[in-house]
This record gives structure tokens, sequence and C-alpha cells, in this order.
């Protein structure tokens, strides 16, 4: 199919902007649900299955929170303490309105497969509840805070980038309006 045939915005992974991260993020995020689906068809081995789902759970969380985010959506998020305190918040990062443009295809395939993945996983556990396989539920429950806690993390980011932007937006039209809209803004994520 050529890619100028189309749509802009289609979930094919020619039109992305960033085809080599797209497939890359897709392949993590697809690779865990695999090998735990169709490991025990190929070995006899839990520990190994395991290990593997394990490994690659973490490289996709460590993937998408710090690479396939920011430059597929441009946002990113990370935790921080406070070392005074022990206190942790986190923080969101995205990138400035006006110098990243982000491709409509792109952002499609990261939000339906951010949001698909912890519902796939949770779809897992109830198979693993309802055929007594109580054995793999330690690693469902890894599996479902990895993909939860990215989900939760990207979810308040783009929230924040809207608000920002909104913000921003007001305050570059130079009005009362504007420097009260930062100001809650502002107040909202400290």
């Amino acid at each position: 199919m050529d890619p100028a045939q189309v749509a802009p915005g289609s979930l094919s992974w020619r039109l992305s902007s960033h085809p080599i991260t797209l497939l890359t993020f897709l392949a993590f995020r697809i690779s865990s649900l695999l090998v735990y689906l169709f490991g025990l068809l190929f070995t006899n081995n839990l520990v190994m299955i395991f290990i593997i789902t394990i490994l690659l759970l973490a490289a996709d969380f460590y993937y998408l929170k710090n690479i396939a985010g920011r430059r597929l959506v441009g946002l990113r998020w990370w935790n921080e303490v406070d070392p005074a305190t022990g206190d942790s918040h986190w923080v969101f990062e995205s990138s400035e309105p006006g110098t990243k443009i982000v491709n409509p295809t792109d952002s499609r395939f990261f939000w339906l497969a951010i949001y698909a993945q912890p519902l796939l996983w949770i779809v897992l556990a109830i198979v693993a509840l309802i055929s007594f396989k109580f054995i793999w539920l330690p690693l469902v429950a890894i599996a479902l805070v990895l993909t939860i806690t990215n989900t939760l993390a990207f979810s308040r980011c783009d929230k924040f980038s809207q608000a920002s932007n909104i913000a921003g937006s007001a305050l570059n039209s130079g009005n009362i309006a504007g420097s009260i809209a930062t100001n809650m803004v502002g107040r909202l994520f400290r």
C-alpha cells in the first residue's frame, strides 16, 4: 500500500514520524504478552517464562517512559523524592507547543497501545483465576502494576500538558484572564 493513499492518523506504521521508535515500542508491548501466552507451548519451564516476561515488561516500562513517550507524543514523566522529607511526587514534562508537532498516527498508536495493554493483562488475570492457575498471578500482578503506572502517569502528563498549553496561550494574549489562568494552573501542579 502506498503511504500517499493512507489517510493521516490511520493506523499504518508507514505514516509514523518515528517508525523505528514506534515499531520498537509496539514490539515491547506485544512481546511480553506473547511470551506469557505462548511460552508454555514451547517449554515447560515456568521459571524461564516468568523471568523472560518480567525482563520484557521492565524493558517496555523503561522504553515507554523514557524514549517512546517523548518521541511519539512529546510527553515524559518521572518520580522525584524530596531528600529532606522523603515525600515523592511525579514530575511531568511536555514539549513546548510550537516546537513539536505530534504526528496523528504516532499519537493513535501510542494511546491505543498504552490503554489496551493493561486491559489485556486484566483479562489474563481473570483467566488465571477462573482456570485456577494461581502460580501465574504474581506475574500478572507485576505486569498490571507496571502497565497501569505508565498509563496513569502518561494520562496525567497529557492533562498537565493540555492545561499548560491553555494557560500559556492565555498568558501570551497579554490579558488579565491569562495571568489568572496561569496562576491557577501553576498552583494545581506544584
